[in-house]
């Protein structure tokens, strides 16, 4: 039952761009495996779950920033490098 005067509030869908996260995910373990570090290697350096990371790298997780400025330190590698990769085109987005 409605209430009178309630306003129509609009639900946001939660972007997951699976696309984009596999690309990510590729490159990530390529640099990772450049780098020399097994997966535990990097959850150890980055204070990051060895399950995220593995999530990450299968493009099964959607990680935070947080999550990624701390992989980048570990990695010890400028920002730019992780994110130097061809970005597929995506979900269009409705307006």
């Amino acid at each position: 039952m409605k209430r009178k005067g309630a306003k129509k509030v609009k639900v946001r869908k939660q972007l997951f761009d699976e696309a984009g996260l596999k690309a990510f995910a590729i490159h990530l373990k390529k640099i990772r495996i450049e780098a020399g570090l097994t997966q535990a290697d990097l959850s150890d350096k980055a204070n990051v779950a060895i399950s995220q990371v593995a999530r990450i790298e299968t493009a099964q997780s959607n990680p935070t920033l947080s999550t990624i400025f701390q992989i980048i330190r570990a990695l010890d590698v400028p920002a730019s490098k992780l994110f130097e990769f061809k970005l597929p085109a995506g979900p269009k987005s409705k307006n």
